[in-house]
């Protein structure tokens, strides 16, 4: 088969018809931008980072399938995949991942030396959390990481440096990680648990919307936290009360904790990003 004739699969592959991961990783690294910046990011670190946010969660994409391509096919959500159906051989998924990556990394060159070493660290994250899940029950933590370096690399490429003030944003962005991704792994909860893949939605168990509430409580307390920091005011303020509503939402939502309700409250979090990003951006624009 030719390209065209691949392109399809290779599109599947790295999820382009389901973009919320590129949002949900997009959302966190525009924070960083917009604090590191004071609210007015270089127009090109805004488009070095989106343009990266993509190319790596494709790879992102196309890693987590390569390392899962034994155990894809056992999972309901999962078995028609390119790289567990066979459409897509190991070889090419290697090489379609390689040339992502290396075209993220091309783009971080465009930066400095502090971003482009913290990129390296990135991409150690990106490839290190789908294994995760054959030794421990907190994967979700180490995608809290991975989804959320964009934000001392946004500070690297604007400041020229890594300020203790990013660190609670940083916190925040990567327990907001846990929250959704929990949500996401209590959709394939009774798949995991016949095939031995460890997920945080195994581990709490019947505990589990008890201790997503806490660590929702937890992102919402340290992004006041960054807040006060950066001096945000009353439309930040707003946006954490929208986010504080949306996050009520998902609980109620997942309180029968169907496949298809958890899954509802895991896009629901694209909204909360998008909220908490809105009043960010807000809050320097009318200063």
């Amino acid at each position: 088969m030719n390209l065209r004739e691949r392109l399809p699969l290779y599109l599947r592959l790295i999820r382009f018809d389901r973009p919320i991961g590129s949002f949900l990783l997009l959302w966190p690294t525009w924070w960083g931008l917009w604090f590191a910046a004071e609210g007015r990011p270089s127009l090109s670190n805004l488009l070095i980072f989106t343009a990266g946010v993509f190319l790596m969660r494709s790879a992102g994409c196309v890693a987590n399938d390569f390392a899962d391509r034994h155990f894809d096919g056992h999972v309901e959500r999962t078995r028609d995949r390119p790289l567990a159906s066979g459409q897509v051989s190991e070889r090419e998924a290697i090489a379609l991942g390689a040339t992502l990556a290396l075209a993220a990394f091309a783009l971080v060159l465009l930066t400095n030396a502090l971003t482009v070493a913290l990129s390296v660290a990135g991409l150690v994250f990106a490839l290190g959390y789908p294994h995760l899940k054959r030794v421990t029950h907190l994967p979700q933590f180490g995608l809290g990481v991975a989804f959320s370096w964009g934000i001392p690399m946004a500070f690297a490429a604007e400041r020229g440096e890594l300020p203790a003030v990013l660190w609670p944003l940083f916190v925040a962005a990567a327990l907001w990680s846990v929250v959704y991704d929990t949500f996401y792994a209590m959709v394939d909860r009774d798949d995991d648990l016949q095939i031995g893949v460890r997920s945080t939605a195994i581990l709490f168990g019947a505990a589990d919307r008890l201790v997503i509430a806490v660590l929702q409580a937890l992102v919402l307390l340290l992004l006041w936290l960054a807040g006060t920091q950066f001096d945000m005011g009353v439309p930040y303020a707003v946006a954490l009360l929208l986010g504080a509503a949306l996050f009520a939402w998902q609980q109620y939502q997942t309180r029968d904790r169907s496949r298809e309700h958890c899954f509802r409250a895991f896009l629901n979090n694209n909204f909360f990003g998008l909220a908490v990003f809105t009043g960010i951006a807000a809050d320097y624009l009318l200063r």
